[in-house]
């Protein structure tokens, strides 16, 4: 266990983080502890993956309470005394609200607790995770974002408007941005990218690809080798065929 590599997934219960979770496990040397806010969810989906052999934990965590952001850190140094990989997967999208297809009629409320689940939260996480990363100098962390949140493409892309969705992960893109500038001289590594459109319960079946093909640029990212990319923005490699930096 000494010379694992421990990965911190947020809200793999489903979707697109327990895809990653099953990606990750099958790394050698890379053990991955699966979190999600409910626990019997969580407990089933890490039980499922070791059934197949797999070196995953669960631990509970709502990233939007401190309290339990604190009690899982405790937890995660007692047990392991590190942090190694954080990819932060949790999120709300509030879309199919039909306040969200129009900048004047967004529910301010909204907006603000959409902020606090995809921006604050990974903000409190990354607080109580980097010194573990930093007294190794060694940390790989994955914000999952969205081509929806770029400026380059924003008022030309064919998407939703969806004002509070696009308006969290834009500050999310800045919050990696200021970790990364403020991590430079570490070897601690900060990104960002896009799964795209996914048969999540967040996507829907109407989209064209499955979570574990968004999940690939995220191992990508998660395993990068020391002097690898700080502070971009990646698309999905289905894209491209490989890693190919966004425009913020």
């Amino acid at each position: 266990m000494l010379n694992q590599k421990i990965a911190i997934v947020t809200g793999s219960n489903r979707g697109l983080g327990y895809a990653i979770s099953h990606k990750l496990a099958q790394i050698e040397n890379v053990r991955v502890v699966m979190t999600s806010r409910k626990e019997t969810e969580g407990i089933t989906a890490q039980q499922t993956l070791a059934n197949q052999g797999l070196e995953v934990d669960f631990h509970p965590l709502d990233v939007t309470n401190n309290a339990s952001i604190q009690q899982f850190t405790s937890w995660l140094q007692e047990t392991y005394g590190r942090a190694d990989i954080l990819i932060n997967n949790a999120g709300i999208n509030p879309t199919g609200d039909p306040s969200e297809e129009s900048v004047l009629t967004v529910q301010p409320q909204k907006i603000l607790s959409t902020l606090e689940t995809n921006v604050v939260a990974v903000a409190q996480i990354c607080q109580a995770l980097i010194p573990l990363m930093k007294a190794q100098n060694y940390g790989r962390i994955v914000n999952v974002s969205t081509e929806m949140a770029s400026f380059h493409s924003i008022a030309t892309d064919f998407y939703p408007l969806a004002p509070s969705y696009r308006l969290s992960k834009i500050a999310l893109n800045g919050l990696t941005v200021l970790l990364a500038k403020e991590l430079y001289d570490t070897n601690i590594l900060v990104n960002a990218y896009s799964p795209g459109w996914l048969k999540t319960d967040m996507g829907s079946d109407n989209a064209p690809f499955t979570a574990e093909e968004g999940a690939e640029t995220a191992i990508y990212l998660a395993t990068l080798p020391e002097g690898g990319p700080q502070g971009k923005f990646f698309a999905e490699f289905r894209k491209f065929g490989g890693p190919i930096q966004l425009n913020w």
